[in-house]
């Protein structure tokens, strides 16, 4: 079974970039268009990873994240913050509960080796 990443971003570049990327690399990819679909995708069908954009209308980021903690049945979904905010702080992010931030412009290196990392932690971590 293919590894499942959900990708929240607001814009269609930001998310199709993303979709080529992790597709590329053999993840079964899903796509939201804001933070109420992320939770929606994420509830119904939990993925192994979710790469979500900080800034997001309707509910951004930081909310999405919240929401996923406050629930059991999302609560231990790694999450990877992608955000072109530089005065978003990466120790903010990070302390918040994001597991990784990456700052866009981004390049496809940064993306794949810190969703790979952030699998093997997962893998590593149901395995004990």
């Amino acid at each position: 079974m293919a590894t499942t990443i959900l990708i929240a971003d607001d814009h269609d570049d930001n998310r199709e970039l993303l979709l080529l990327l992790l597709s590329g690399a053999g993840y079964d990819v899903r796509e939201a268009r804001d933070g109420h679909e992320c939770l929606a995708l994420a509830r119904s069908e939990p993925p192994d990873l979710i790469v979500m954009d900080l800034s997001m209308p309707l509910l951004d980021g930081w909310g999405v994240l919240q929401e996923l903690k406050a629930d059991q049945r999302t609560l231990t979904i790694p999450c990877m913050a992608v955000t072109a905010h530089a005065d978003l702080s990466q120790h903010e992010a990070l302390e918040t509960g994001f597991l990784a931030y990456v700052s866009k412009p981004y390049t496809a290196d940064s993306i794949l080796k810190t969703v790979a990392t952030l699998l093997a932690d997962r893998k590593t971590a149901n395995a004990t």
